[in-house]
Order: structure tokens, then sequence, then C-alpha cells
């Protein structure tokens, strides 16, 4: 059964229960957020899946630099005002399951959640079997000036789609936290943001011509980053000189505002509650603080 949601003129969202159109990943039949990313590891039966009472959810295309975006979007289905938006940016497994479940949680929250495909153009993350294949063949080819491009445009479609202009916020896991970082200090219309583990130092190329480390001071939106003790991928060193770093002298008003929350005992990708390396105490918190991050921030 399909219910009409919501139409602007411009786009037209249903909702599934048991069915997605699919856009294409690949060579894969199934739509966005339709499985798990077979690199990411075995999936366990701890994943969360969180149902679709009193939400809307549908994957639509977003037009950006020439190319039509695939996102996944939630939102409550009974809005009748507009909706702080929230950009949700995947790992490097791109829009899977997980990331599909977290718009669900968020909807559920009163957000306007979307989940773009940034990896759209360089391929399907779900063909390659290893995180190696992954990063040479998908991110390394996906440049941070294409992705910020495409979430500006995901803002605008937002703010045509019942999201408000004034209220929008971004977060996102590991790869994803890294882009939260970098769309917070380049990004204009963003209220606040919540990095997940995102790496702060790199080496440098065209495609990645700055890190976190580097616009911390600059930031044009606040931001919580919330990273593990044990995360073998991201030194503590680096994290500890992330926090110099947005104390500099003459760092922006918003960089002084953000906050770094570390877990000692958590590694890398604890809020993955289908990986093996989820805790849930860690993840919970951060979950909560994340919410209330973004109530503080107007969101």
């Amino acid at each position: 059964m399909k219910n009409d949601l919501w139409t602007d003129g411009q786009a037209l969202i249903t909702s599934r229960a048991s069915s997605r159109r699919g856009f294409i990943l690949g060579s894969a039949a199934a739509g966005l957020g339709a499985g798990f990313a077979v690199a990411s590891g075995p999936v366990l039966g701890q994943a969360i899946k969180t149902d679709l009472e009193g939400i809307a959810h549908d994957e639509i295309r977003i037009a950006s630099g020439g190319s039509d975006i695939p996102a996944y979007v939630a939102r409550p289905a009974k809005a009748t005002a507009k909706l702080s938006t929230i950009l949700v940016i995947s790992e490097i497994f791109g829009v899977h399951e997980h990331i599909a479940d977290v718009c669900r949680r968020l909807a559920k929250l009163g957000y306007l959640a979307i989940a773009p495909n940034l990896f759209a153009r360089a391929g399907d993350p779900t063909a390659f079997g290893t995180i190696a294949e992954i990063q040479s063949n998908i991110v390394a080819k996906t440049p941070d000036r294409q992705v910020l491009g495409d979430l500006k445009s995901c803002l605008a479609w937002a703010t045509a789609n019942g999201g408000d202009a004034m209220r929008a916020g971004i977060t996102g896991f590991c790869w994803g936290g890294r882009i939260t970082w970098l769309a917070c200090a380049q990004l204009e219309g963003l209220t606040a943001g919540v990095a997940w583990y995102g790496r702060l130092t790199g080496d440098k190329s065209d495609n990645f011509p700055l890190h976190p480390i580097d616009i911390a001071a600059a930031l044009k939106a606040p931001v919580l980053g919330l990273y593990g003790g044990k995360d073998t991928g991201i030194p503590l060193e680096s994290v500890e000189a992330m926090r110099t770093a947005l104390m500099a002298p003459g760092a922006s008003a918003s960089a002084r505002q953000s906050r770094i929350e570390v877990y000692p005992d958590a590694p890398h990708a604890f809020h993955a509650d289908y990986r093996a390396s989820y805790r849930a105490g860690p993840a919970a918190d951060g979950w909560a603080k994340m919410q209330s991050w973004f109530k503080q921030h107007g969101l």
C-alpha cells in the first residue's frame, strides 16, 4: 500500500513499508539502505532495526553538479510545520542499512533526515569485498569539493521540501565524521555538527587538500566530536591536537564552542551496532549527547 505524504510541485515522497523503488548502486537491484556492506564484516544479530510507525521514508534523487545524487530520506509522517534537517553522512561503505536506520531514528525524533549517496559518481562500495578496495576504487575518486557541493544541493533540496532553511545540522560516521568537520567549516547554512570518530589528520592531495585540523579554527558551525580512546586508526595525539586547534588564537566563536568527547575504552566505529566494534554504552551516550547538542543549537 502506498500513501502520498507531501508534494511541493518538485518532488513527491512516498512511503513503502515492504518494498523500495531502488536506485542503481552498481549492478545491485536493491535500493539505498537495503542490506549491509560486505566489506564491513559479518553482520551481528545486535543490529538495531527501527520500525516505520509514524515516519515516512523513501529514496529520492537530488540534482547536483550535473548529476542526480541518490539519497535516502526519512521524516515524521504527519509533520505540519517546517522541520529541522539533519544530513547523515555514511562511512566508506555508503548508504547501507545502518545509515538508513540512523535516518529513521532521527525521523522518530522529529527531524527531516537525508543520507545522500556521495559515492554515486565513483561506483558502488558494496561491490568490493575489502576496505582497501573501497578506499582505492571509491573514496580516492570522491573529491572533497565534490562532496561539499553535493551537500549544498541537499540543503537546497531540504529547504524546498519541508525543511527549515535556518535549522540544518550534519552528523557523520568515520569517513562521514571527517566530512562533518569540513562541512561545518566550509559550507554555509549549517547550524551544528556531530562527528563520530572522523579522521582529523592525513596525507593531502588535489582531491583532499585540507583535513579537519587544518580548518578547526575557521569553523562556521560548532561541532561535537565523539571519539574512542582505543581507536587504533585515530591516535589520541591527533584528538588532543584538534582540541588545541579549536582554541587557537583568533579561532572563530564556533570553533571555541566546539567540544570533543573521548570514550576511553571504545574502539573505532563504536556506534556501528551491526559490527563487532559496537559498544552499547558509548553508543547510547553519544546518541544522547548528539541530541542535546542539536537542541542546544536550536535544532
